[in-house]
C-alpha cells in the first residue's frame, strides 16, 4: 500500500504507514475498530480519526473497498485493482471477489434505456458460504 500511495502522488506519512502495516497483518475483513484494537495492543499511538480518513483514502485508491455485511456493520477489504464484485456469507461474513459475470452488457443495455452515462456501480451477493452451507447440512 505503501509503493501505492508514492505511485499516486500522496503523502506516505507515518500514521498511513502504520495502518498500511495493520492492515497488511489481516488475512480476511476487517473494521475501523479491529485496526484500532491491533494499534492499541502494539502500543502504537493512532487516532480513530486517523485511521477512518485513511481508509478512505485507500478505499478512494482502490486498495480497498468497504462491504456492508447483512447485519448492517460495515467492513473493508484489500481488493485487486481489477473491476469486480463480491459476495459475502451472511452468516460468517466471509467474502469473495468474482469477476464481471456479464454485468457489463447489462450496464449499457441500462446507460440506452435511461440515456445516463453509466460512471460506476457495485454489487454485493449475500448469502451462505460453502463451510456454513455445510454446517447446516444444506447438501446443494
Amino acid at each position: 500500500m505503501q509503493r501505492a500511495l508514492e505511485r499516486a502522488g500522496s503523502r506516505v506519512t507515518g500514521p498511513r504507514r502504520t495502518v498500511a502495516a495493520l492492515i497488511n497483518d489481516r488475512a480476511a475483513h476487517f473494521t475501523a475498530a479491529d485496526l484500532l484494537d491491533d494499534a492499541r495492543a502494539r502500543r502504537l499511538s493512532l487516532g480513530r480519526a486517523t485511521v477512518f480518513r485513511t481508509l478512505e483514502l485507500f478505499s478512494e485508491m482502490g486498495l480497498l473497498e468497504r462491504l456492508d455485511l447483512p447485519s448492517g456493520e460495515h467492513v473493508y477489504v484489500v481488493c485487486a485493482p481489477r473491476h469486480h464484485h463480491h459476495v459475502i456469507c451472511s452468516r460468517c461474513g466471509r467474502t469473495a471477489e468474482v469477476a464481471d459475470l456479464g454485468l457489463e452488457d447489462v450496464l449499457a443495455e441500462a446507460a440506452t434505456r435511461t440515456g445516463y452515462q453509466i460512471d460506476d456501480h457495485r454489487l454485493e451477493l449475500h448469502g451462505l458460504c460453502p463451510a456454513c452451507r455445510r454446517r447446516t447440512g444444506d447438501p446443494s
